[in-house]
């Protein structure tokens, strides 16, 4: 018998660490069902090599928590699973295979362990549930409905090519936002810089003239006098009021509210914010139900893919309706605000044809496509208004550095 230091969670989900004896890793995962936890990972302390070993495997667990499995890996994953399947290869042998493929350790290790839990008997889908942190719910529920259908290698099709539309969605909008994102920072520390090294001159000259400085320039000659004695301290501050923000508006729930619904509200960003969501949560509902996924249980994964709360709580609200035999779509046409009034009409189509996967994809290509379009335009129009910004910002600058001069000037 060996002895195990685990990590598992609980009914409440918060994680528990220890350490319990044990035959086999399987065996202590059992053990720890039975007390109501779920094993997310073990290490025999004998193979670790004592403490020091142990030690070394920490950091090595520690490498592998913190390094990512990309989208594109698990696009990859599914479509060449699908592939090997679909050419007569058991599951636990085309595992075998990509496991030996991936350059990404901490994929490569679950993949392992994926092999050797079906190995023991665990339904594939059982074994991807257990690594949570790589196979989202979707996923999950998508592989479980193609195992009870026999249809594994369609459902992993439509994985992949579910993973693919979303992939390409991201990109293109993280690519319209990227630009205006690097002008801002980059004329942040421009005017940092000159804070630092340009006021000061001319605050020499403004004290040898004794001159009447006005409250614009007295405010950048103060900006500067900090920024210049204290840099480090500055420097923290602005980044710790950063820091304060981003943990304000992720890590926290009213925060993650406010920034949903400005998002949504956002005059350039608002609408193609609504196409976006529309177009993720068309495609991932026609995706499960495409894959055999109930109605509840699609609407349920659906609203925790998406990231806006706004959206998340219609789809519940969604969930709560059908159960009480009224439609999808007439939930949604309840919030026209939210989602377009075409989807709506749409799905309700779909639901009076019994084509609602048909549909819903129908409508994910509409508005992946709008979402294409709306990319490229907000970069021509986002160009103008970074230019009036940056201009607004310099202009202040000159104006509060050169009206002190022209004062003196025309004292002259």
């Amino acid at each position: 018998m060996a002895k195990f230091s685990y990590r598992a969670r609980g009914k409440d989900g918060k994680e528990i660490k220890g350490y319990k004896d044990a035959d086999t890793r399987y065996e202590l995962a059992r053990i720890l069902k039975n007390d109501g936890l779920l094993l997310l990972s073990a290490e025999d302390i004998a193979e670790a090599g004592g403490p020091g070993g142990f030690k070394l495997n920490m950091n090595v667990d520690f490498l592998k928590k913190i390094q990512r499995v990309k989208l594109s890996d698990k696009i990859i994953f599914s479509k060449n699973l699908a592939v090997m399947i679909g050419a007569g290869l058991t599951i636990t042998r085309a595992l075998d295979a990509l496991g030996r493929e991936t350059d990404n350790k901490k994929f490569s290790d679950a993949i392992k362990d994926l092999v050797e839990q079906i190995k023991k008997g665990r339904a594939f889908s059982e074994a991807l549930a257990e690594h949570e942190n790589i196979f989202p719910p979707l996923y999950v529920s998508m592989v479980e409905a193609g195992e009870k259908s026999g249809k594994l290698k369609e459902s992993l099709l439509v994985l992949s090519s579910q993973m693919q539309s979303d992939y390409d969605l991201v990109r293109k909008v993280r690519g319209a936002m990227m630009y205006p994102m690097i002008i801002v920072l980059a004329t942040g520390l421009i005017g940092i810089l000159m804070l630092i090294y340009v006021v000061p001159t001319l605050t020499s000259v403004f004290e040898e003239l004794d001159v009447e400085l006005p409250a614009s320039t007295r405010f950048i000659i103060t900006m500067s006098d900090l920024f210049k004695d204290y840099s480090i301290l500055m420097l923290g501050f602005v980044g710790g009021i950063s820091a304060g923000l981003y943990y304000a508006i992720k890590k926290t729930k009213i925060g993650k509210h406010l920034l949903d619904t400005a998002v949504i509200k956002a005059p350039l960003i608002g609408p193609m914010a609504k196409k976006f969501n529309a177009a993720r949560t068309s495609r991932t509902l026609s995706s499960l139900i495409s894959s055999g996924v109930s109605i509840l249980e699609s609407l349920e994964i659906t609203s925790r893919v998406v990231q806006n709360h706004l959206y998340s709580d219609v789809l519940i609200e969604a969930k709560a309706e059908v159960q009480r035999g009224e439609t999808m779509s007439k939930v949604m046409l309840m919030h026209t605000d939210i989602y377009p009034s075409l989807m709506s009409e749409m799905l309700s189509v779909g639901e009076e044809t019994g084509e609602s996967s048909k549909m819903l994809e129908e409508v994910a290509k509409f508005y992946e496509d709008q979402v294409s379009d709306a990319t490229r335009d907000l970069s021509t129009i986002i160009e103008p208004v970074l230019m009036i910004l940056i201009g607004g910002v310099v202009g202040f600058f000159a104006v509060s550095m050169i009206t002190p001069m022209y004062s003196l000037s025309s004292a002259i």
